[in-house]
């Protein structure tokens, strides 16, 4: 019988591990930038909308899961196959309305579900909001702080009243700019980001995502103003704003 492709890769990585160079020398914290990079990469690749390159970069993110294991095997912690394991056994445990007799009406009693056998697994008595990794970028932490506390019944009641409380902490900020104070500004921003992410829960959009679009309509935007005026033997440098302001209104019919 052919050997499996993923005990193909486990097999693959021990010999990495034991005669290349490079994977020998890395660490659990050298691999931290990978591992981060990697899953980013997961990101590009499902925005690109190709599955040819979805299949490469998930296959790279795999990559990073098998090499941390294979690390801990040497270090007789466990291997890549107690990895599955325990996952096989997680995901049974967590949905009983598959794998049980419960019921559930919709998808947002599973995720109610699924944070009280979370806690329940966990069996300490810390914080509801423990699970969410403090690496995370900021925008999506907040997003993920804001959910958890929620599931307990720490929310805003209306979206009117997240409204609210974004045009109050605008106003702060505003407050604070004209005091000319840079901690209180640094405070007031942080507090309005914070309740814009709270109002992008409400609204049901994702705000990295969100930004992270507006990211690359910027991008390609400002792209096609440089090719234009590349195209009259001209740099940004050389024209005015206000010539750039009609190229950025060409580029938003032209690219979206």
């Amino acid at each position: 019988m052919a050997e499996h492709p993923f005990d193909r890769l486990v097999s693959i990585m021990h010999e990495l591990r034991k005669k290349c160079p490079w994977d020998r020398k890395q660490t659990r914290e050298s691999l931290r930038p990978y591992l981060i990079e990697e899953a980013y990469e997961v990101l590009d690749a499902i925005d690109s909308g190709n599955p040819e390159k979805l299949k490469e970069e998930l296959g790279d993110l795999m990559l990073q899961a098998v090499f941390h294991a294979e690390i801990a095997k040497e270090r007789g912690e466990f291997d890549i196959y107690d990895v599955i394991d325990f996952l096989c056994n997680k995901l049974i445990y967590r949905h009983p309305h598959v794998f049980g007799d419960a019921k559930v009406k919709d998808a947002e009693e599973v995720l109610r579900n699924w944070e009280k056998l979370k806690q329940k697994e966990k069996n300490h008595e810390g914080s509801v909001l423990d699970g969410v990794p403090k690496e995370l970028p900021a925008l999506i932490q907040a997003f993920r702080l804001q959910e958890k506390a929620a599931k307990v019944g720490f929310d805003w009641d209306r979206t009117e009243d997240v409204i609210a409380k974004v045009e109050e902490e605008w106003k702060e900020l505003k407050e604070a700019i004209r005091n000319g104070d840079k901690e209180a500004m640094e405070h007031e921003l942080g507090d309005l980001l914070f309740a814009i992410a709270n109002l992008s829960r409400f609204i049901g959009v994702e705000p990295e995502g969100a930004l992270r679009n507006c990211n690359m309509r910027f991008k390609k935007r400002f792209e096609f103003i440089e090719e234009r005026l590349r195209e009259e033997g001209k740099s940004p440098e050389e024209v005015t704003l206000e010539e750039m302001d009609k190229l950025w209104e060409e580029a938003k019919e032209q690219v979206g």
